[in-house]
């Protein structure tokens, strides 16, 4: 959580920051310029006690003083200036210092390359400011050559820098205490003055959230006419214009969502630039879009290159309208028919609106529709050709031949037997189909409805050398079914396992019991089912081996109408199969 802090203590805080550099610069400037100017005061006031001692020294000299008697000179220079003083001659030996004399001044090292003294041979005088080990401080040295007619040496004056010292010392000290005190008196002055300062802005800032909130009754009450004032004015008349603007663009969006809500159509708005502006729930539905798609090209959104091409070519072309039909597979299969105009004003594009119908029943039922026609014409032909040719054979004097007669006859009643059993299934089907079916759920026990059913087909099997092995639990839960319709279920499907088995075949049958539901199997050792026709198994009219199915006399609707009887019962159909091994088709019924 972030910790509040207000205007005016921001801004005093920032007083206090301004004052603080503000004095610390004044500090340091005065500090050296301070120094420079003490430094500057004693090197000339050295620079004249040399040159004093510099005619001292020559008014000696015209006396013929002896160089043993320059040491003494040299102290006595010392006492009365209060500096030190050191007399050197022109090869660089100390012939007097006044911190030194016996042994010691004997044996100082030479001085003849001491700046200072290399300086006063070049231009007469001479200068140097460095650290001395002697005294370990830093020291002024001036130096100035002597002579009355020619040089005679050189005389030097030093002093330690020390004083310089003493007086930043004394100006830190204070110049900081007058930060201090400048600093601790400019805080609350600072602070009282912008608290006042700082009240109107609060107002403003408290009458801003409440109009950001959606309260536009709130107004700015501030008698300044200053900046401050003029910006209470225009907040007041800013609230005023926005809720004037937000009531019309309410109504226009509440009936604008109104249309679009009502709409069974997907609706796609997208603007000049081809961003999506609007998109209604049918059509994210459609495409399982969670996210919100506004300002998105419709290819990030929909990830279908044949929208955006629709999209960008009704934004370059304007044309008035542009349909395309298309399909998709994700998140499943849907055929669309898309339709798409520009939105124009003043000549000039400013969107599009795309229109999205959902046309995949209407598609699936015009191919259930003509494969149905398809499938039914070509069913019905064969066995109707073949009763119209054998019926013609019998009346043009084939009746007269009692052995072929009797096979032709025999031949009749089996063709006829067919389409009785096609149109059986295909009465059965529609019921289903349309709902007309009527299923009499109620308790019904699996072993004795697979007991007569397997009854029924044991001749076929038997016929056909097929074993029918069975493996039901005796504690198998009832199930809630119609004993009719799931008989027919498993009629379907254990006398596809013999058509299909091969000769010594076998067929397993089991049941189950899995939690709410019990389910059954029927596995044939047969020739089973190639991959690519597993997913379209249940279709009305497919077979995978025509040529046998019509020789079996399968009608092609078995497996449809077993799929419809157990989704009526709230099962599921399900099939596993390998070529050349077998097939196992699976149900499930609810239990009691």
């Amino acid at each position: 959580m972030r910790l509040r802090v207000d205007l005016h203590v921001k801004i005093t805080f920032v007083f206090a920051v301004i004052f603080a550099v503000s004095l610390l610069g004044i500090f340091f400037y005065l500090n050296y310029n301070l120094r420079q100017y003490a430094y500057s005061r004693i090197k000339e006031n050295l620079l004249k006690q040399t040159l004093l001692s510099q005619s001292l020294l020559e008014e000696y000299f015209s006396e013929n003083l002896g160089y043993q008697e320059l040491d003494p000179v040299a102290d006595k220079i010392s006492r009365d200036l209060g500096v030190r003083v050191t007399i050197i001659g022109l090869d660089g030996k100390v012939l007097g210092d006044s911190e030194l004399d016996g042994e010691t001044l004997y044996n100082v090292e030479n001085h003849l390359y001491r700046p200072e003294v290399q300086d006063a041979f070049v231009s007469g005088t001479g200068e140097s400011r460095r650290f001395s080990a002697t005294v370990d401080q830093e020291m002024l040295y001036i130096a100035s050559v002597f002579g009355s007619t020619r040089p005679e040496g050189v005389v030097r004056l030093s002093l330690p820098l020390s004083e310089i010292k003493l007086i930043s010392a004394r100006l830190k000290k204070i110049l900081f205490l007058a930060l201090i005190a400048t600093f601790f008196l400019a805080i609350p002055v600072s602070f009282v003055a912008l608290v006042f300062i700082s009240r109107p802005i609060k107002e403003i800032a408290s009458t801003a959230r409440g109009i950001a909130g959606g309260d536009f009754s709130r107004r700015i009450w501030v008698s300044t006419n200053d900046e401050i004032g003029e910006l209470a004015k225009t907040i007041n008349y800013m609230s005023e214009q926005i809720k004037s603007r937000i009531e019309e663009v309410m109504s226009s969006t509440a009936r604008l969502k109104a249309v679009l809500l009502s709409m069974f159509e997907g609706v796609m708005v997208v603007d000049g630039d081809g961003s999506i502006l609007l998109m209604n729930h049918t059509l994210q539905n459609l495409w399982s879009i969670n996210s919100d798609p506004a300002g998105k090209k419709p290819l990030e959104v929909i990830r279908n290159i044949e929208i955006q091409e629709i999209t960008d070519d009704v934004l370059q072309h304007k044309r008035a309208v542009t349909t395309r039909e298309l399909s998709i597979f994700i998140p499943q299969e849907k055929v669309l028919l898309v339709y798409a105009t520009p939105v124009i004003r003043q000549r000039q594009i400013e969107g599009a609106v795309l229109v999205f119908h959902d046309v995949t029943e209407l598609k699936r039922l015009e191919r259930v529709r003509r494969d149905f026609v398809a499938n039914v014409s070509h069913e019905l032909r064969t066995p109707i050709a073949s009763i119209k040719g054998y019926a013609e054979t019998l009346l043009e004097g084939a009746l007269q031949d009692k052995e072929n007669a009797e096979d032709f006859v025999r031949i009749i009643y089996s063709d006829a037997d067919r389409l009785a059993w096609l149109i059986d299934d295909i009465l059965d089907l529609s019921k289903i189909e349309s709902g007309k079916l009527k299923l009499d759920l109620k308790p019904c026990n699996i072993p004795p409805v697979l007991d007569r059913v397997v009854s029924g087909l044991k001749k076929y099997a038997e016929k056909n050398t097929i074993t029918i092995e069975k493996d039901i639990p005796a504690d198998i839960p009832a199930v809630l079914g119609d004993e009719n319709r799931l008989a027919q279920v498993l009629l379907n499907l254990i006398d596809n396992a013999i058509k299909y088995n091969r000769k010594g075949g076998r067929i397993y049958i089991r049941a189950r019991s899995q939690e709410k539901l019990v389910r059954i199997e029927v596995t044939d050792t047969g020739i089973g089912i190639p991959s690519s026709d597993v997913p379209r198994i249940f279709e009305r009219f497919y077979r995978v081996d025509k040529a046998r199915s019509r020789e079996l006399g399968g009608t092609g609707l078995g497996l449809s109408i077993v799929k419809h009887i157990i989704v009526a019962h709230g099962g599921e159909v399900f099939v596993k199969s390998e070529l050349g091994t077998g097939s196992t088709f699976s149900f499930t019924v609810p239990r009691v």
